[in-house]
């Protein structure tokens, strides 16, 4: 039987006996670990994929972890990001969360907390790859319609009746019904609500 391979961490900071220790920590949890040393080296050698999780420290040499969590954003590389930090760091860890960061722990924090806090951005990623799924789903199955079923989806998501669509448009209510009738089939819905949902999660960005 497949199963799915457990969640990938990356493991970013400048400090080799940081990087060790976090690696025997989450390996120890279950997690699949790779560490870097540098935001350059990173940024070389992987394309954060889906379902990963990124712990990074705020202060580097050469690239800092700001920097390199604006060149995410740049490649559009989303990826949830746990910043490291000092002390005097704070301020600049919770700019990084207003950016799209979805946590930072303090130095020095609990092996208990640390995991706590990849857990949860694991769940959120999650969370994230469900939605780009259904958007993704609900796109291709919107994409199959024709420009006359497409303006009958929209006047029947705005709760008009089928005699209103047909003095819109212009055409006769039978001709409405096997509009609504053929695009309720393509996209694989049965009712109203199912079809203002798929509308909605075509619309959706991933959290």
């Amino acid at each position: 039987m497949n199963r799915t391979p457990p969640p990938l961490v990356y493991v970013l900071d400048d400090d080799a006996a940081c990087r060790d220790s976090l690696r025997w920590l989450l390996e120890s949890a279950g997690y699949r670990v790779e560490t870097y040393a540098t935001a350059e080296h990173f940024l070389a050698c992987c394309e954060p994929g889906a379902g990963s999780c990124l712990i990074l420290d705020v202060r580097m040499p050469g690239m800092s972890g700001l920097a390199l969590q604006e060149e995410l954003l740049r490649r559009e590389q989303c990826v949830p990001i746990i910043f490291v930090t000092g002390h005097g760091d704070v301020p600049m860890a919770v700019d990084a969360v207003k950016k799209g960061a979805v946590d930072f722990l303090e130095k020095p924090f609990k092996d208990a907390e640390l995991l706590a806090r990849v857990q949860s951005a694991v769940s959120l990623e999650r969370a994230a790859l469900l939605v780009r799924a259904q958007r993704d789903l609900a796109v291709t199955r919107l994409s199959t319609l024709s420009q006359r079923e497409r303006e009958v989806m929209e006047r029947i998501i705005a709760g008009k009746l089928n005699k209103v669509i047909a003095d819109e448009l212009q055409i006769s209510i039978k001709t409405v019904e096997a509009h609504r009738a053929r695009l309720m089939e393509k996209l694989a819905v049965d009712s109203v609500a199912g079809l203002v949902q798929l509308a909605l999660s075509s619309r959706l960005s991933a959290p």
